[in-house]
């Protein structure tokens, strides 16, 4: 690969993480707060279509997102009202509003547009569109032929949409808040301690409600650049369980707001190369050494684990050694021995490409990456001592 496809694929890159960087700090702060919220995909669902059908009647993107924050903002109040006032089970209260989004987006789309639970394909002025900046290459002619500081410059810096810088922007943000504010400070110490913030006269209650309303407004955005930035208009289950993934990533992270940078950014390669290298030739060998390597790094590891974790991790490296072989048995004919057969070059399954994020997620939640210790009083509801 020359650079320039390095460039394209960084670029795709950036573009497949912002969902999941914004729904990771969603997650980020209402867990920092004690909240445990499961419901970052129901309200990224949610928020998706809202925005696509607001912005198609209104012909304005901006009005679309305002529309898609606003319903987030309403799922992460219901989930507020149900595990902070009421004191339920926070994970249940959020497949709970998963399972609404996932139906109600269906059935208001089907009856709002009749196109079997989509939206319209929205027209350019009810997008998102790309932001161009002085002096950046256009047709992808010009920058295939251009030097590299050009095709950088053209192809990674510019042509995002604002919702990319202004998720970027998030992560520096997110960080001062939390780290750098008292708003912050008071916000860490409930997801740790609420019975020593209550003791220090401040309301428990009115910090986690304003840490789910800050959950909602990111996974809003989140949402409505999925329909109206990357794709245009709304599709059934377009979230694709990156609200899932958003959660992965912040366990990866272990609850800071550069590492779920990072570790959206990981994801987001997976992503993308799902959508850029459709079809990967290798030859067979190489394709065992890696899956191979990887399932042997995965079982050492399980080894020194506890047995949860050797079943896991040791389930999943038998299958990865079980496509290696597939792959070469399938490169078998009569004409090809098995040894000719490790030197032949076949398509990689674009099965096994797609499923790179998931069997990352696998590996995170098998604590893989390490142990990651969540807020003490994490999903714990607060009662205040009389």
């Amino acid at each position: 690969m020359d650079f320039f496809t390095f460039v394209q694929l960084g670029d795709a890159s950036v573009r497949m993480a912002i969902p999941l960087l914004l729904a990771c700090l969603a997650g980020l702060f209402s867990e920092r707060a004690g909240i445990f919220d499961i419901g970052l995909e129901g309200k990224m669902l949610a928020a998706a279509f809202l925005a696509a059908a607001v912005s198609l009647v209104s012909g304005n993107a901006w009005v679309g997102l305002l529309a898609g924050i606003g319903i987030s903002i309403a799922l992460s109040l219901i989930h507020g009202l149900a595990s902070i006032t009421f004191r339920g089970n926070q994970l249940i209260s959020g497949v709970a509003i998963n399972f609404f989004a996932a139906g109600l987006t269906v059935v208001v789309a089907q009856g709002w547009f009749a196109q079997g639970g989509r939206t319209p394909s929205l027209p350019k002025d009810a997008r998102f569109n790309g932001i161009d900046f002085p002096g950046a290459l256009t047709r992808v002619r010009d920058k295939m032929q251009a030097d590299p500081w050009a095709q950088f410059y053209s192809e990674f810096i510019s042509g995002h949409s604002i919702l990319v810088y202004l998720g970027l922007l998030t992560v520096p943000l997110s960080w001062w808040v939390l780290y750098r504010t008292r708003f912050g400070l008071r916000l860490r110490a409930v997801g740790e301690a609420p019975e020593a913030v209550d003791t220090a006269g401040i309301s428990v209650v009115r910090l986690r409600y304003t840490a789910v309303i800050i959950a909602g407004v990111l996974c809003g955005v989140a949402g409505a650049y999925l329909s109206t930035a990357v794709q245009a208009g709304f599709t059934k289950d377009m979230t694709a369980n990156r609200g899932f993934i958003a959660l992965a990533a912040l366990i990866f992270a272990k609850w800071r707001p550069w590492y779920a940078l990072g570790a959206c950014l990981l994801f987001g390669l997976f992503f993308a190369i799902d959508n850029r290298f459709q079809n990967i030739q290798l030859e067979v060998i190489w394709i065992m050494i890696g899956l191979f390597a990887a399932a042997a790094a995965m079982t050492l590891y399980a080894l020194r684990r506890e047995r949860i974790d050797l079943i896991v991790l040791g389930g999943l490296s038998a299958v990865l050694v079980f496509v290696g072989l597939a792959t070469w048995i399938g490169a078998m004919d009569e004409a090809i021995g098995a040894t000719a057969a490790l030197f032949e070059t076949v398509k990689v399954p674009s099965q096994l490409i797609q499923s790179l994020p998931y069997l990352f997620v696998v590996v995170v939640l098998a604590g893989f990456v390490g142990k990651a210790i969540p807020p003490r009083a994490g999903g714990q509801p607060y009662v205040k001592e009389r």
